[in-house]
């Protein structure tokens, strides 16, 4: 359709929920009678704001011939009803594409859009199997609200949920929530206090009883601290354990130090082999640039600089959407499923490329081993990584003390820039501590490139019966600058499942299985590759309190001996998948 194509904008149309509740949406669409395929975008975010959340202009796709759809979901903004996360998704989703495939204006073929809790809103749709949904672009979201959005490897996700609570769920949205809470205007401001003194909650014990988001503003937070494992709680919302069942296409978009970086590859994966239809397992495909969560599409992440081609205009983000829904919902053979299916920025080289596999075929499963005389404890000590397997090796000792936890610098965070601040950022002041391992290679002899998922094998023993390991893949460039790329942690009492928890015998070693999810990145000719270990990473998850008791409910802490071993018998080590070049 031509640029000046005349829009029509409806606003507030209201949408019965199949329980009475009335939600509403926001329509642009060509001022005509159409009809026009549908895409739909459901936010908690305020439709109002339709971009946010979205890479996709509704004006521009409106004059390329589609009814955007923008809806308030379920107590949110505009919207009837108590918001409840995620919980009420499935049926709200099923019963808004059914609405908005019968409007007169409708084609009956709808596409949904967005991200984040945007994404959740699509795949949530997609497991009540709506008959006129047809394709799904989901952008930065998760595969299993638990393991990959709530926790990680049994930790919770502390600097994520409170500031995402605090700040976009409950404050941004006080007005709707005191209007069916019947709330007073001062614990408005109690939580303006509260996010302006985020750190003071982050550090608050018991975690359950964080004040802020008491009395029923965010029931739904206190219930993920009751939930600490994967159990009927959180099964029927999971997506992952679904793939058979659905039958969407998707286009799954992610960043290399996004949150939800593992969810969207395993939605990738999952789909693509166990998709309910032909078309939903061809019709998957998979982009991840180097963003963070909160800045999708940018070349700057953290502090550091990813060149002009990292950009959403140079990764024509906005065409990629069009592209998709034209070949989805108008039948427009523009040949996007005879391209690759994967499409990935690669770090360091500072350029995008196609593939036909995750992870990729050509990659060689390389481990790289801790060595150490036994004080590989901060940047001044004496670990090392090689490819050389270990022999004869004296342990690395540290001591993880709650009440001193090592901090947070960036990684895949959310939701604050300051308080939660995600992305790419030197961690030599991280790895000055005395109770973080560094485990570093000699200067790399010419470009290596490390492209694909990343795990650390930790043979590891502590004095107390629960602690958690921490690992993390850092890039040193010639003057020392140490950039993270991922990292990971395992809470020792889920080391073997997150649905049972299984306290450890003190002193005892144990194989712990670390996941980073995935990075891809070129490490330059003279650079180092390096593993940091500690067992904290705070606020990016809550601390462990080595006491054995349910995290959540204690106010004491206990500090942890912890001991690393790399030895023959206890070979710890990182895998890289190297990419021949």
């Amino acid at each position: 359709m031509p640029e000046s194509v005349s829009l029509k904008v409806e606003t507030n149309l209201p949408v019965k929920m199949r329980d009475g509740v009335v939600l509403y949406a926001d329509v642009y669409r060509p001022d005509g009678p159409g009809p026009f395929p549908v895409v739909l975008q459901r936010t908690p975010y305020d439709k109002s704001a339709p971009g946010s959340f979205a890479n996709l202009d509704p004006l521009k796709a409106a004059r390329n011939g589609y009814a955007v759809v923008i809806q308030d979901t379920r107590g949110r903004y505009a919207s009837e009803g108590e918001f409840y996360c995620f919980r009420d998704e499935i049926n709200d989703g099923y019963d808004t594409v059914e609405w908005a495939a019968a409007q007169s204006w409708s084609t009956g073929k709808v596409g949904m859009y967005g991200a984040s809790y945007v994404g959740a809103t699509q795949w949530l749709a997609a497991l009540s199997r709506p008959p006129h949904l047809t394709a799904i672009l989901p952008n930065v979201t998760a595969s299993n609200y638990h393991e990959g959005w709530t926790y990680q490897g049994g930790a919770f996700e502390l600097g994520f949920n409170v500031s995402w609570t605090l700040a976009q769920l409950t404050l941004a949205n006080f007005s709707a929530i005191a209007s069916v809470k019947d709330l007073s205007s001062e614990r408005r401001q109690q939580l303006i206090e509260a996010v302006n003194s985020m750190e003071s909650s982050f550090l608050h014990l018991p975690t359950k009883e964080l004040p802020p988001l008491l009395d029923g503003l965010a029931e739904y937070y206190y219930d993920w601290l009751a939930h600490p494992e994967y159990d009927d709680y959180w099964k029927s919302l999971c997506i992952e354990d679904n793939h058979p069942r659905l039958s969407v296409p998707a286009y799954n978009i992610g960043g290399w130090y996004d949150i939800f970086l593992g969810g969207t590859i395993r939605n990738f994966l999952g789909m693509r082999v166990n998709g309910g239809t032909g078309d939903a397992r061809r019709g998957q495909k998979l982009l991840i640039g180097p963003w963070q969560h909160s800045s999708r599409g940018t070349s700057v992440v953290g502090d550091h600089y990813f060149g002009l081609l990292a950009d959403a205009m140079a990764a024509d983000l906005d065409g990629v959407h069009l592209r998709w829904f034209d070949y989805w919902l108008k039948g427009i053979d523009n040949g996007i499923l005879d391209e690759p299916p994967v499409r990935i920025f690669v770090m360091g080289d500072n350029a995008w490329r196609n593939e036909q596999e995750w992870p990729l075929a050509r990659a060689q499963n390389t481990d790289y081993y801790f060595h150490s005389g036994g004080k590989a404890n901060s940047l001044r000590g004496d670990g090392e990584l090689s490819t050389q397997p270990p022999g004869v090796e004296p342990p690395d000792v540290y001591l993880y003390n709650p009440a001193d936890p090592t901090p947070t610098r960036g990684g895949a965070l959310c939701c604050n820039p300051y308080f939660a601040a995600n992305g790419a950022f030197d961690q030599q002041d991280i790895e000055a501590r005395p109770d973080v391992l560094v485990y570093t290679t000699p200067p790399l002899e010419r470009h290596l490139e490390v492209t694909g998922p990343i795990t650390v094998a930790l043979w590891a023993a502590t004095s107390v019966t629960d602690t958690d390991f921490t690992a993390k893949l850092v890039d040193v460039c010639e003057d020392g600058c140490a950039r993270n790329l991922t990292d990971g942690i395992i809470r020792a009492r889920y080391r073997d499942s997150t649905s049972h928890a299984n306290l450890v015998e003190p002193d005892r070693p144990y194989l712990y299985t670390i996941d980073l999810w995935a990075t891809s990145n070129v490490f330059q000719q003279g650079h180092r590759i390096r593993v940091e270990i500690s067992s904290s990473n705070f606020p990016r998850f809550d601390r462990n309190t080595n006491t054995g008791n349910v995290i959540a409910e204690d106010r004491t802490f206990t500090p942890a001996l912890q001991t690393v071993l790399h030895d023959s018998h206890h070979p710890s080590h990182i895998t890289l998948p190297i990419v021949p070049r």
